[in-house]
C-alpha cells in the first residue's frame, strides 16, 4: 500500500468534509488561467497545486524528473516516464501537503504561487488521446440491450461470455468536461418506412461509462498479459460516450456504431490514478463459463466507485436519474487490455479504453436512457414536471463518481455537458 493512501493522514489545507480530492486522492491534470498557459497540476481540496513550479522551485528535486515536463498542453509526456516515476511524484507531493511538514506550508510566497483556487481554473484535456477503444462490459447493460431488440431469452450474442466484446472508437471527438455538443444529423429508418431519411438525432442518450488511460507501450506485435497489465494503466476518468440510438440501429449491421458514436465522447478532466484506488479493490462477477487462458487473473480487479447520472434541464434543477457502480463490470480492466493486445496490437502512451455503459441490476442502476425509459416506453418524469424519454435540447447531462471506504473519500469530480439544437 502506497504511504500516500493512508487513510489517517491530514493536510495543512483546509478540505470539505464531502470533496473529492482529499490528500489520498491527488489526481493529475491540465490547467490554465487567466495568466497561466496550459501546465499540469494535482487537484486538492479546492485548490489545484501547479506542479510546474513545484518543479521549477526545486520541491521535486531528486526525482529524475526531465525540465519542463509539466510545462506543456497535456500530460502524455510525463505519464510516458513510467509508473515509478509518476508514483513518486504523487508521493512527493502528499509529503508536502500533510499537516506536520512546513516546506511549502510555512513558505507563503511559494504557497501563494502554487496554491490556485479551482474556481479561477479552466480545465483542458489531460492527454492527446493517442487511440481510443470502447467495450461492451457490463453484463446488465448487454443483456438489457439484447432483450430490447433481439430475442429476451437469448440475449447475449454467443462470444458476449467468451471475450471482452470492443471497438475502436474516434479519439479526435474525446471533448472535456464543459464543453457543449451539438446534437448530431445522420440517417434513421423508422420501422414503418419504405427508406430512411436524413435529419437530426431524435434519441440522443447518454452512455455512463469509465475510461483508463495507459502509460506504457508494447511494441507491435507483443502481448500484455492480466498479470502485466496495471503495469500500462496510469489512472482512470469518468466517460460520457454519446450516443444517437436511431442513426445506430440503422447503421451498425453489419460493422458496428459508426456516426452514432463519432460525433462527441466527453471525460472528466482530472486522471485519478490506479495507485490511489488499490483501497477499493472488490471481486467482480463470477465469469461462466471458464474464460480461455489468456483472460485469467489472480486477485480483486474491480472497484468499488459509486457512480450518478444527473439531468438538468435549461431552466431547471439537476435531476438524479441513475446510480450505479464499476464493480459491475463482467470483463475487468486486466482482461480488456489482455484482449486487446492479444493479436500483437501495439497500445499506446495516452490510449484511451472505455469499459461501455456501466448498468447494475435495478432498474435504477442502469446507464442509459435507451434502459432507463425502456426504449422509450417508460419516460422518467424530473422534477419540474417534464419527462424524458432521451436527451432534449438544453439538457445539460452530468456524471459523478467517487469512491469511498474508512472515511476516505477519493472522487473523480464530474464530466458536465450541455446539448445544443442542431445546426
Amino acid at each position: 500500500m502506497s504511504k500516500a493512501n493512508d487513510p489517517s493522514l491530514k493536510s495543512w489545507i483546509k478540505i470539505p468534509d464531502d470533496s473529492d480530492f482529499p490528500i489520498q486522492n491527488l489526481p493529475f491534470g491540465v490547467f490554465k488561467t487567466e495568466y497561466l498557459e496550459a501546465a499540469a497540476g494535482v487537484a486538492i481540496g479546492e485548490y489545484v497545486l501547479d506542479l510546474t513550479y513545484l518543479h521549477e522551485n526545486g520541491f521535486l528535486d531528486g526525482l529524475e524528473l526531465p525540465p519542463g515536463i509539466f510545462n506543456q498542453s497535456c500530460l502524455t509526456s510525463f505519464i510516458g516516464l513510467g509508473k515509478k516515476i509518476t508514483s513518486s511524484v504523487r508521493e512527493r507531493v502528499s509529503e508536502l501537503l500533510q499537516h506536520d511538514n512546513d516546506e511549502l506550508q510555512q513558505n507563503k510566497p511559494a504557497r501563494e504561487l502554487a496554491l490556485i483556487p479551482q474556481a479561477e481554473v479552466e480545465m483542458l484535456m489531460p492527454v492527446s488521446v493517442a487511440n481510443y477503444t470502447d467495450f461492451y462490459s457490463s453484463i446488465e447493460h448487454a443483456t438489457n440491450v439484447g432483450t430490447m431488440f433481439r430475442d429476451p431469452d437469448n440475449a447475449l450474442l454467443p462470444n458476449w461470455r467468451h471475450l471482452p466484446v470492443g471497438y475502436h472508437g474516434r479519439a479526435s471527438s474525446i471533448i472535456p468536461s464543459g464543453v457543449d455538443i451539438k446534437r448530431p444529423k445522420g440517417q434513421t429508418k423508422a420501422p414503418d418506412a419504405d427508406k430512411p431519411s436524413f435529419g437530426a438525432s431524435k434519441r440522443l442518450d447518454f452512455e455512463l461509462e469509465m475510461a483508463f488511460i495507459t502509460c506504457k507501450e508494447n511494441g507491435l506485435g507483443n502481448a500484455v498479459s492480466t498479470s502485466e497489465a496495471e503495469d500500462y494503466i496510469f489512472g482512470f476518468v469518468l466517460f460520457n460516450d454519446w450516443s444517437a440510438r436511431d442513426v445506430q440501429v440503422w447503421e451498425y449491421v453489419p460493422l458496428g456504431p459508426f456516426l452514432a458514436k463519432s460525433f462527441a465522447s466527453s471525460i472528466s478532466p482530472w486522471i485519478v490514478t490506479m495507485d490511489a484506488l488499490v483501497p477499493f479493490r472488490v471481486d467482480g462477477p463470477e465469469q461462466e463459463p471458464e474464460v480461455l487462458p489468456y483472460l485469467k487473473f489472480e486477485g480483486q480487479k474491480n472497484f468499488d466507485i459509486n457512480l450518478q447520472v444527473f439531468i438538468q434541464p435549461e431552466q431547471g434543477d439537476e435531476d438524479l436519474v441513475s446510480k450505479s457502480n464499476f464493480k459491475y463490470m463482467y470483463w475487468n480492466v486486466n482482461q480488456q487490455l489482455a484482449h486487446q493486445t492479444v493479436n500483437g496490437c501495439n497500445i499506446q502512451v495516452g490510449d484511451m479504453y472505455a469499459s461501455g455503459t456501466i448498468s447494475g441490476p435495478t432498474p435504477d442502476s442502469y446507464g442509459s436512457m435507451l434502459e432507463l425509459a425502456w426504449k422509450g416506453t417508460r419516460p422518467i418524469k424530473l422534477s419540474d414536471g417534464s419527462e424524458r424519454k432521451f436527451i432534449e435540447d438544453g439538457d445539460t447531462v452530468i456524471i459523478r463518481g467517487f469512491a469511498e471506504n474508512e472515511g476516505v473519500r477519493i472522487g473523480f469530480g464530474e464530466v458536465r455537458s450541455k446539448v445544443l439544437p442542431a445546426d
